[in-house]
């Protein structure tokens, strides 16, 4: 049976909670679908309003800009993939297998999904790997970041990073590992679909993809006690 998971986030990130509504969420939902039909420099509130036959003061009610928007959704993301993660891992005790159950599900191949969500999340994993960068990506980050907008991030990388300091507490990089592999894991799915040569990445018509060993040697290889030795006395 299938569980449906509510997600709440930072009060900062909007105006007027939109789960609160059903316009709100109305607002939430199609915006994922014409962000991931548009690409987010095309979309705009007022393509949005007349989307879901409404109006642009009434989207503006809920959401400061389309910035605070994106903000929202990718946020939304990060506590969709911890509440997936925490799921998968609930009852794993080897360190390593869990790291390995954080990258299958970062690669997008780990298979059947018991967890449910009130939004197209195909689409909005679509959204990250497009449009997760210009989020933070601005001349504004340092007082998103005071503000916290960046909080559920900055939490599910600490949490992956216990993760890696179990595997290895001599580790010297634990967070710069994860937040790698994060990032790594958006621009490799993005150049295999857009920019092949640019990496060795390959998506199969399955559902497979060789994504999933490009992160388990960067993230293992890493975490060896020999490349450990080396960082720390760099």
């Amino acid at each position: 049976m299938s569980a449906t998971i509510r997600i709440e986030l930072n009060g900062k990130l909007f105006l007027r909670d939109p789960e609160q509504t059903e316009l709100g969420r109305t607002i939430v939902r199609e915006s994922i679908r014409l962000i991931d039909e548009l690409g987010f420099e095309h979309f705009t509130f007022k393509k949005l309003a007349q989307h879901i036959t409404s109006t642009e003061a009434s989207v503006y009610r809920y959401f400061e800009n389309k910035h605070k928007l994106l903000l929202y959704l990718v946020s939304w993301y990060w506590n969709w993939l911890d509440y997936r993660i925490s799921y998968h891992t609930h009852h794993v005790a080897d360190a390593a297998e869990k790291l390995r159950t954080f990258i299958r599900i970062l690669a997008g191949s780990h298979g059947s999904e018991p967890l449910e969500a009130n939004v197209d999340v195909q689409a909005l994993g679509r959204i990250v790997v497009l449009e997760a960068s210009k989020a933070y990506l601005t001349k504004e980050v340092d007082t998103d970041n005071k503000a916290g907008l960046f909080q559920d991030y900055k939490n599910l990388c600490h949490k992956i990073s216990l993760v890696v300091l179990e595997i290895n507490p001599v580790y010297p990089f634990p967070h710069a590992l994860v937040s790698t592999l994060f990032e790594a894991a958006r621009k490799h799915l993005f150049f295999a679909q857009h920019l092949p040569s640019l990496t060795e990445v390959r998506l199969e018509s399955t559902g497979e993809n060789t994504l999933v060993g490009f992160l388990n040697h960067l993230a293992f290889s890493s975490l060896s006690k020999e490349a450990s030795t080396v960082g720390a006395s760099l």
